[in-house]
C-alpha cells in the first residue's frame, strides 16, 4: 500500500484549499486514480486538515511480493512502488497546482498502514482525540466502494482502521474534554470576551461543524443568529437549538449586529468578502469585530485582518489552543499509539501470511496433481478392474497423502510469515517444485483439486489464516472466522482491476527509497 497526501501538518491552509475535494468530486479522481497502470486500487481521505491518497500497487508479476526487510527487490517490483507514488502525486498536483507538490508527503507499506490507523485513531488530527474523523473515513471507504476502486487487499485495510479507531476510543480516555475544530474555536470565543452571556454569534453555515459550533454557543449562553444559503437547514438548525434564521439575503446585516462570526460553508470562494466587512465595520461604529473562519477552503477573505478593529482566526491560528488541549491528554494520546503501533504489526504479520497462500496452494496442487496422475494411469491399467467403491477409496487416500505430507512444510511456511528470509524461500520451494510451471490438472487430480470427490477432512485442512481470511484484532491472533479472500463488504467491486491474491498491502521494496524517488517528504 501506498500513502500520498498532504496535512496541517505539513501544509499551511492557503496551501490546503487549494487541493480541497468536495465529495461529489472524489469519484472523479479516483477513476483518474486508478487509471493509472501502477495503481489497482485507491482511497480518497480529503477533510477541512487533509487530502490524502491510499493506494494499491497494482501487481504485475507473479510470486511472493517481498515484505520491506527482504532485499534485493526485482526493478519490477521496485517501479511498481515509484509509479504508484508518483501517479498518485501527480493527480494531486494536477488539481491543487505546483504550490502543492513540495508540501506533499508519501510512505509505503507497513508505514502507510501504520499513517493509515493512527489517522482514524485521531493521533493525527489537528485536535488530538476529535471524534468527526471515523465518520470522514467511513464516508471516504463508502464513495471508493461506489466508484468501484475498493477492493480486497485496500479495502480490509480501511476496515481494519475504522476497527482500530473504535477501539481507540473504547479503551483509552483521548476524546475527553474539547476535542474538536468547532469546539477549540468556541474556546476562542470564550478567552476574548470570558462569557459569551448577553453577546450575539452569527453561525454561516448549517453543516456538521456548524451545528456542533452552535450546540456550544448556545451552551455558552450566546444569542445565536443563523445564516445559510438553504433557508430550510438555516430554520432546521436554529429551531434545534434555539437560534434565529436569518436568509442568506440579511448576511451584511447579520454580520454588523454580530459580536462573533464563525463561518463553516463548503463554498469554493469567500463568503464574507473584503468589501461586506469594511461596509459592516462602518455600521458598527468602532465595535470590535471577531471572526472564526472554520471552513477549508477559506470562507472569509484573509485581507480583513488589515482592518481596523476587526479580529480573524482562521484554523491555523487555533493551533495554541490545540496545543494546551493536548497536552492534558499525553498519557492517554501515549496509550493510543501503542494500541495503534501494536494493531500495525498485528496486521502486517497477517498480510505477509496471507501473502503465502497461493504458494501453499500450489504445492498442494503440484502435489496432487502428481499423486493423482499415477493413480489414473495404474487405472488405466492394471487397476482398470476396480469398481467405484474401490476407485473412490484411491482418492481419498491420495487427498489423505497429500495434506500428510505437506502439514509440516506448510504449517512451517506459514509460521515464518515474519521472517525477513521468507521470500527467499518462497522463490526456492517455488523454484525446486516448479510451480510456476506446473501443468493443469486432469482427471482425478482435477477431481482431486477441486473437492469433487470428498471433502477435505477438518484436522486436514489448509488453516483459515492461509485461505485469507479477515486479519484477527491485535491480541486475538489466530481466532478470525473463515472467510473467502474475496467476500464480504470490502470485496473488489463489480468492474474494479482484479489484483493477485499473494499481493499485500505491507509487502513493498525498498520503501524509503521509493518515497525519496518519487520526490516526496516522509508521512
Amino acid at each position: 500500500m501506498i500513502f500520498v497526501g498532504l496535512s496541517h501538518k505539513t501544509a499551511p491552509i492557503e496551501v490546503r484549499e487549494r487541493l480541497a475535494i468536495g465529495r461529489n468530486q472524489l469519484p472523479e479522481v479516483l477513476a483518474r486514480l486508478t487509471a493509472h497502470p501502477a495503481i489497482g486500487e485507491a482511497l480518497v481521505l480529503s477533510t477541512c486538515n487533509r487530502v490524502e491518497v491510499y493506494a494499491s500497487p497494482r501487481q504485475m508479476s507473479p510470486g511472493l511480493t517481498r515484505p520491506g526487510s527482504a532485499a534485493p527487490p526485482s526493478e519490477d517490483e521496485a517501479s511498481l512502488d515509484d509509479e504508484a507514488l508518483r501517479a498518485a502525486a501527480s493527480v494531486l498536483v494536477g488539481i491543487g497546482g505546483d504550490a502543492v507538490r513540495g508540501h506533499l508527503a508519501g510512505c509505503v507499506g507497513s508505514e502507510a498502514v501504520l499513517h493509515l490507523f493512527r489517522v482514524a485513531a485521531s493521533l493525527d488530527s489537528m485536535v488530538v482525540g476529535e471524534p468527526q474523523i471515523l465518520g470522514q473515513m467511513k464516508d471516504a471507504i463508502e464513495v471508493a466502494r461506489g466508484a468501484k476502486t475498493l477492493g480486497a487487499r485496500l479495502g480490509r485495510a480501511a476496515h481494519r482502521a475504522i476497527k482500530v479507531g473504535k477501539r481507540v476510543r473504547t479503551e483509552t480516555a483521548i476524546g475527553a474534554g474539547q476535542v474538536s475544530v468547532s469546539s477549540v474555536a468556541i474556546d476562542l470565543a470564550r478567552q476574548i470576551f470570558t462569557d459569551l452571556a448577553g453577546h450575539t454569534a452569527l453561525l454561516i453555515g448549517a453543516g456538521e461543524m456548524a451545528e456542533a459550533a452552535s450546540k456550544l454557543l448556545v451552551r455558552a449562553g450566546a444569542r445565536l443568529v443563523v445564516v445559510n444559503r438553504s433557508p430550510e437547514r438555516a430554520a432546521a438548525l436554529a429551531r434545534e437549538v434555539g437560534g434565529e434564521p436569518r436568509p442568506w439575503a440579511e448576511l451584511e446585516r447579520a454580520v454588523v449586529e454580530a459580536d462573533i462570526v464563525v463561518s463553516s460553508t463548503s463554498s469554493p470562494s469567500y463568503v464574507v468578502t473584503l468589501d461586506l466587512v469594511r461596509r459592516a465595520r462602518k455600521a458598527r461604529r468602532g465595535r470590535s469585530l471577531f471572526l472564526i473562519d472554520i471552513a477549508v477552503p477559506r470562507d472569509i477573505d484573509p485581507a480583513v485582518n488589515k482592518l481596523d478593529n476587526v479580529y480573524l482566526y482562521d484554523v491555523d491560528d487555533l493551533s495554541q489552543i490545540v496545543a494546551q488541549s493536548v497536552e492534558g491528554r499525553a498519557s492517554e494520546a501515549a496509550r493510543a499509539e501503542a494500541i495503534v503501533v501494536d494493531e500495525a504489526q498485528a496486521f502486517e504479520a497477517w498480510t505477509l501470511e496471507r501473502a503465502l497462500t497461493p504458494t501453499i496452494v500450489g504445492l498442494r496442487a503440484r502435489t496432487r496433481s502428481i499423486l493423482a496422475g499415477e493413480v489414473e494411469r495404474s487405472l488405466a491399467g492394471k487397476l482398470r478392474h476396480l469398481g467405484p467403491a474401490e476407485r473412490q477409496a484411491l482418492a481419498l487416500m491420495i487427498d489423505a497423502a497429500t495434506n500428510k505430507l505437506l502439514h509440516v512444510p506448510t504449517t512451517r511456511l506459514r509460521a515464518m510469515a515474519g521472517d525477513p528470509r521468507v521470500a527467499e524461500h518462497v522463490d526456492s520451494l517455488r523454484e525446486l517444485f516448479a510451480i510456476d510451471d506446473a501443468p493443469a490438472d486432469s482427471g482425478v487430480a482435477r477431481a482431486l483439486a477441486e473437492g469433487e470427490l470428498r471433502e477435505t477432512p477438518d484436522s486436514l485442512r489448509t488453516p483459515v489464516s492461509a485461505r485469507g481470511a479477515e486479519p484477527p484484532a491485535s491480541g486475538e491472533r489466530g481466532g478470525a472466522s473463515p472467510r473467502p479472500a474475496d467476500d464480504g463488504l470490502y470485496a473488489r467491486q463489480p468492474g474494479a482491476r482484479s489484483q493477485p491474491a499473494e499481493a499485500g498491502v505491507m509487502a513493498v521494496a525498498n520503501p524509503a527509497a521509493a518515497v525519496r524517488a518519487a520526490g516526496l517528504k516522509g508521512a
